[in-house]
């Protein structure tokens, strides 16, 4: 994977966790879009999916964000040549400003567990606005199994009580949006332990608040989850 004018130094500002253009590149995989089709980057944070998207994948995409401004994201898109590629858009993922059946595919990296844990977001929110048959590819924290109202002593004090509402495992999120995918699959993605080691050697005060919890949970509890399929 090359993305042009994307150099380590960039990369490492504009991580907002686990590197997503390792996970997106391992979600993506397998699914092939066609050249120019509209793709929702949901949750797009600082933009990196969304320069994988548009230049590897050749795709249009909308790259949608809540905490992170469209005019910060439009700045970046164009430091990678990107900006006629990418429409930056500031909104909230419950009230997304797009026409119904408009998108080809969604896309969302490391953002999904924030508003989709739940039972009726993606066919309140998310499923008028793409066409029958969208490819849908979501990749986002959980954990092996389910661990709340059992959690490991030595994870309390470094995992967040309003984060454990999101962590979840795979069966857990299969039975979420197993109703609503044709031929879903829901997996682990392989790339957990290279996209952690890449955010925890920045700098950036999370990350390094995010060491002693990786180092404490040692591959035991926390995943990576990748669910793919296409909306009915």
């Amino acid at each position: 994977m090359k993305i042009e004018k994307l150099d380590e130094k960039f990369l490492d500002e504009n991580m907002m966790g686990p590197n997503s253009l390792l996970i997106i590149e391992e979600l993506m995989e397998n699914i092939k879009l066609q050249k120019g089709a509209r793709v929702l980057d949901l949750g797009c944070g600082r933009g990196l999916t969304s320069a994988f998207l548009a230049a590897e994948l050749d795709v249009c995409v909308y790259a949608a964000d809540l905490w992170i401004s469209a005019t910060d994201n439009y700045r970046r898109f164009k430091a990678l040549g990107l900006d006629n590629r990418i429409i930056p858009i500031h909104a909230d993922a419950h009230a997304l400003p797009f026409a119904e059946e408009y998108f080809d595919a969604v896309v969302s990296v490391d953002a999904y567990h924030y508003f989709g844990n739940n039972d009726e977001y993606f066919e309140t929110h998310l499923r008028p606005l793409l066409k029958k048959d969208a490819i849908v590819a979501l990749a986002f924290p959980g954990m092996k199994h389910e661990v709340l109202g059992n959690l490991p002593e030595e994870m309390k004090p470094l995992w967040d009580p309003d984060a454990l509402e999101m962590w979840h495992s795979i069966p857990w999120w299969r039975a979420r949006l197993e109703k609503s995918l044709e031929g879903i699959v829901a997996r682990e993605l392989h790339c957990f332990d290279a996209a952690w080691d890449d955010w925890l050697k920045t700098e950036n005060p999370y990350a390094i608040e995010d060491r002693q919890m990786m180092q404490t949970d040692s591959g035991r509890f926390m995943n990576l989850i990748a669910i793919t399929g296409r909306a009915k």
